[in-house]
């Protein structure tokens, strides 16, 4: 996919022209165009090039040019094209926008004064403009045309896009205008003609056919309207801007030995930086030394610091609180997390969401139909009787009413405000197809492993036997797992340690696959004489097997044992010197926020099931915690992707993973999401990247989503609604009923203001809280069918999965 930036459009019906030009090269596979941020990405394949896709919109009237590959530029190239693009960010339309704005009101006003105050409500005027028509003819003919000529840039574009074929809203209002001023003038030269006859009445008469100021309000109302539509959508590009602005400026590196403050766009890859107290780090590393807590909200939208030491991993961007830092560079310009992020949320305003389809071709069509239902509506008033000035009274108001730009804008404001609204959160959408689709899910797959559970075993329980303590217990387990590899050693390790135990490494270590550990425990020298009951004799360590080899397995220990596995808990057993000492419970534990996560879920109408390759009994334990009716266990290597393509019959899925292990899975899933990316966004088979560890996310992308996915239809229903009505009213259709003529002028006002309406609406998704309960937008939930729980009808192609294709939990 190659990205374009584009010149000279508009509005929508520009876009549609654009795509509709890239899109007939030979060669091009998709296309893109996006209104809101002057851009357009393009897939294609030769014979269709770069040169050929900016040809071909140049010749549809426009400007086209390719942007720069970050993965190409050097740091400092990079650094600039980004400073490029935060300029481009910048809202430089409003103020020129406001220049013309102000310039317009200053020569409306004595235009009005004259047109509409003198003749309407004789207001006075000089003499030689009270007793002269034609003097205040050609003063309106010169107001209005200074006007035109502040306001030239509806003309130039309108009439440059009609003699290519594809006129755009800028056409309706320049031959809304055009026509006034064209008729007025012929007005203008009836009067001189009365003057000249002596007939001075008619000649005062034919002043209330002259349609300058009609013309002269139409381009300042819609000027209007384009300033309010510039600076609304100014706002939309705040979150991009906001995360631009967080890169610091300099860095500091260490060269030769010595301290420079360098631009940090010059600081390379194994370059040594440091970071002092309140200082944003740089570039991505990796902490040499130092330790220090560091605030990383702007990225992951996290509000507690993390700590920071040897060996941690930093970004860019992210607040340095309280400790010297000194690091090594290892991802520098494009290549860090920050420029990442930026890039995703860019991606996703410049793609289409496939609920815009119906508005982009609609919005290729129709100026051309206004334009023609403009005509038809001066022939029909011109056949029934109605007077010239009437006639083209009604033409120039369908012409000035009608906006495609409400129906173009609809979506992309929408998907901009929705996906950088995400990103402050932590919550990336690769695409606004993503976006969509995260609303419309039905069932949510979560893996258990690192998604539902921490993802690392952690001691849960410490139950000593009779006239054992906990510290000597975790002592002498201290002492027999420290020379240990297996992860529940590790967890074993952390505990001790947490507790402040000391403890002396077994002798004679060795470890027993499948049992366990044995060795001898040495005396550990500490006050406390945590192990000196059992220093110097054979311990061991490991499952039940192990102590019923060695027949020191009562019975209350095992049934205690029995009681911890049921609980999805690992027991591990200890003794020394012939003697059981007691059980260390370990378990891969549910995250905190689970339960909270799985509930949101629920109440968002959405059935979720949990996937693992544990066996049934601790998966159960696990669902049973955090409130997941459907699990399915045991799964063998490639089994999740084959429960994602069994569930996809029943409704669309959003598999939530690593984003590695279950890249497959991620992949098959309409909608995948890799859960604690950190800072690896760019994982290729995810489609929404959330940058936390923190399930609760999942629910609040959904919510996010349906969010947005009604702004757009709200937008839509006001795009569409209002030139159904407008159209009509404007062409005239409640006279004969009702009397209701509508004023070009205010036809005017109603387009100018309808774009307004939209963006505007599309802005107060930034009010919008995804945490928040209430207000989620529930939908009707899925009832999974009986037989998909035990396993019948499982299509023969379906490999690796259990009997028991789902269970479900009796525990809840």
């Amino acid at each position: 996919m190659t990205k374009f930036s584009v010149t000279g459009m508009t509005c929508a019906a520009c876009s549609a022209h654009v795509e509709k030009a890239v899109a007939a090269i030979p060669g091009v596979k998709s296309v893109s165009v996006s209104l809101l941020t002057n851009s357009m990405s393009v897939e294609f394949a030769s014979p269709a090039s770069a040169e050929s896709i900016c040809a071909a919109v140049d010749k549809a009237g426009y400007g086209a040019a390719p942007e720069d590959l970050d993965s190409g530029l050097s740091a400092a190239d990079a650094a600039r094209k980004r400073a490029s693009e935060r300029e481009a960010l910048d809202d430089h339309e409003t103020p020129r926008l406001v220049r013309r704005l102000i310039a317009s009101l200053i020569l409306l006003v004595p235009l009005l004064y004259v047109s509409m105050g003198h003749l309407m409500w004789k207001w006075p005027l000089p003499a030689v403009f009270s007793e002269n028509p034609a003097a205040i003819g050609l003063y309106e003919l010169l107001l209005t045309l200074a006007i035109m000529m502040i306001n030239q840039r509806f003309f130039t574009s309108g009439f440059k896009s009609f003699v290519h074929g594809a006129p755009n809203m800028d056409t309706l209002v320049a031959l809304g205008s055009g026509a006034s001023v064209v008729y007025s003038v012929v007005v203008l030269f009836l009067i001189t003609g009365a003057m000249l006859s002596g007939m001075l009445h008619d000649a005062h008469e034919y002043l209330h056919d002259l349609y300058f100021e009609s013309a002269a309000m139409i381009l300042t109302l819609i000027t209007v309207g384009k300033t309010l539509e510039a600076y609304s959508k100014g706002k939309t590009t705040n979150a991009i801007k906001s995360l631009i602005d967080l890169a610091p400026d300099t860095a500091h590196v260490i060269r030769d030995g010595k301290e420079l403050t360098i631009p940090a766009e010059q600081v390379r890859t194994g370059d040594t930086f440091i970071v002092r107290p309140g200082e944003r780090i740089p570039v991505d590393g990796k902490v040499i030394s130092g330790t220090s807590a560091v605030n990383e909200s702007a990225l992951t939208g996290e509000s507690l610091p993390v700590d920071k030491s040897a060996g941690s991993d930093v970004s860019a961007a992210t607040l340095n609180q309280n400790g010297f830092l000194t690091c090594t560079a290892t991802k520098v310009g494009s290549d860090t997390t920050l420029s990442q992020i930026i890039t995703m949320v860019e991606n996703a305003a410049a793609t289409k969401a496939p609920v815009a389809r119906l508005a982009d071709k609609v919005s290729g069509i129709f100026v051309p139909i206004v334009i023609v239902l403009s005509v038809i509506t001066g022939i029909i008033w011109a056949v029934a009787g109605g007077e010239f000035g009437f006639v083209l009274a009604r033409a120039v108001s369908v012409l000035v009413i009608s906006c495609p730009c409400a129906l173009g804008l609809a979506t992309p404001v929408a998907i901009m405000v929705g996906s950088g609204l995400g990103a402050k959160h932590g919550i990336l959408f690769k695409t606004a197809a993503a976006l969509e689709a995260a609303g419309k899910t039905d069932i949510v797959v979560l893996d258990k492993t690192g998604t539902v559970t921490e993802g690392k075993p952690t001691v849960t329980d410490v139950i000593p036997a009779d006239g054992v303590t906990e510290r000597e217990l975790l002592a002498l387990a201290g002492a027999l797992e420290e020379k240990s590899e297996h992860p529940l050693a590790r967890a074993v390790l952390e505990k001790v340690r947490a507790e402040n135990i000391a403890y002396s490494p077994a002798e004679d270590f060795t470890a027993l696959p499948g049992y366990g550990v044995k060795g001898v425990v040495p005396p550990s020298g500490n006050d406390s004489g945590a192990v000196a009951p059992v220093a110097g004799v054979p311990a061991s360590g490991g499952n039940a097997a192990l102590m019923k080899d060695q027949r020191l397995l009562g019975n209350e220990m095992k049934q205690r044992g029995m009681e911890l596995a049921g609980e999805g808990k690992t027991p591990l057993y200890f003794a020394a010197g012939g003697k059981m000492l007691g059980i260390i419970a370990v378990a891969d534990v549910a995250k905190k926020d689970s339960a909270d996560a799985v509930q949101k879920l629920n109440a968002l109408g959405v059935q979720v099931v949990m996937l693992t390759g544990d066996n049934r009994r601790t998966a159960e334990a696990i669902a049973k915690q955090v409130g997941i009716t459907h699990v399915v266990s045991d799964l063998l290597p490639g089994g999740k992707d084959a429960v994602v393509a069994k569930l996809s019959a029943f409704g669309k899925v959003m598999m939530v993973g690593d984003g590695i292990n279950d890249a497959p899975a991620l992949t098959r899933a309409d909608t995948g999401v890799a859960i604690g990316a950190g800072t690896d966004v760019a994982l290729d088979a995810a489609d929404v990247v959330l940058m936390k560890s923190t399930l609760v996310d999942v629910p609040a992308a959904i919510k996010l989503s349906r969010q947005v996915l009604t702004n757009i239809r709200e937008n839509l229903f006001w795009a569409f609604i209002y030139n159904i009505i407008g159209i009509p009213v404007a062409a005239g259709a409640l006279i004969p009923a009702f009397g209701i003529v509508l004023n070009p002028m205010l036809g005017a006002a109603a387009m100018s203001l309808s774009s307004f309406c939209v963006v505007t609406n599309a802005l107060r998704l930034n009010l919008f809280n995804m945490y928040k309960s209430g207000r989620n937008g529930k939908r009707k939930t899925i009832q999974l069918p009986d037989d998909i729980f035990d396993g019948r009808n499982i299509s023969h192609n379906i490999q690796n999965l259990p009997d028991n294709f789902v269970t479900q939990s009796p525990h809840v």
